[in-house]
């Protein structure tokens, strides 16, 4: 086995300077905001419960400051980026600061996450990824988020840094202010939990929001006999109108407000709730009991 070299990480200076030499300036609207702190991926990693064996998926790893941390700590890194000249650019960063037979333990998917099917996440060996560890994008980080577990069931938990108010709604629980669709589709996957802040000032540029960690373990799915779509198409009509009765905002989904009503009886939810007071087990028995046409 190819003995492993511990990273010093990306420090400012060496941010800028591959920057430099891309040719490179940071996409506020790919929300580009590079990490130059090596403490703080350490501390991501750590905070992801990581096994060595583990095949992590990075979505937007950028210049590479987590995918060197990551590969200190796992088996293999599947790293997904956009951009073409970051994805060109990141195998030549990781030999340069691990070693070359980290290079061997890194596949790089150049392409949009939200696009790939399961088979595109793959390792080089064809492992799927069993963990995500991810500075997402704060313009698509809820879809990548939610699109990554759909697609992969062989994730067993996720560590994922986010905007902090994104976080807030990914961790509320039912009844809380914060809770809406997102929170109750993440919920269909696993236990979302908040880990940690993250300072504006690890960045670079740095970003006019503050940063949070969110970890998610993996569980089966509620019970339900209908699939994951007609229970998500529940959601998106409760949330769409979130401050109406379930009675009203579900009368589009049902095709009247009486059908709808009847749903929520059948499925023992009181008619004059409101979305936010209800678990996902909930939304799957209304979507179970939506009167025939």
């Amino acid at each position: 086995m190819t003995e492993r070299r511990t990273s010093a990480g990306l420090g400012p200076a060496e941010v800028r300077r591959l920057c430099d030499e891309l040719e490179l300036t940071p996409s506020k609207r790919r929300g580009q905001n590079f990490v130059h702190d090596a403490n703080t991926t350490r501390r991501i990693v750590a905070a992801a419960q990581l096994d060595p064996q583990d095949v992590v998926l990075e979505v937007g790893p950028g210049l590479g400051s987590l995918t060197v941390a990551l590969l200190d700590a796992v088996r293999h890194v599947v790293a997904v980026e956009v951009e073409p000249a970051l994805a060109t650019a990141l195998p030549t960063t990781v030999g340069r600061l691990c070693g070359s037979g980290a290079v061997d333990r890194l596949t790089v998917v150049e392409g949009d996450a939200l696009r790939l099917a399961r088979g595109g996440f793959r390792a080089a060996d064809g492992s799927e990824p069993t963990a995500l560890v991810a500075n997402l994008p704060y313009n698509v980080a809820v879809p990548v988020l939610l699109h990554v577990m759909r697609e992969l069931p062989s994730l067993e938990r996720a560590l994922v840094m986010v905007q902090a108010e994104v976080a807030d709604r990914l961790t509320a629980a039912p009844g809380s202010r914060t809770y809406g669709g997102p929170s109750a589709k993440l919920a269909w996957y696993g236990v979302a939990v908040p880990a940690g802040a993250v300072s504006r000032q690890v960045f670079w540029p740095v970003p006019n929001v503050d940063s949070s960690l969110v970890r998610v373990t993996r569980r089966p799915p509620p019970p339900a006999t209908v699939p994951r779509e007609q229970v998500f198409a529940v959601i998106d009509a409760a949330f769409a109108q979130r401050r109406k009765s379930l009675r009203a905002a579900l009368s589009g989904w049902a095709g009247s407000a009486p059908r709808a009503e009847k749903a929520l009886r059948d499925a023992h939810v009181d008619p004059s709730w409101r979305g936010e007071r209800l678990g996902i087990g909930e939304f799957a028995r209304i979507a179970e009991n939506r009167p025939e046409v």
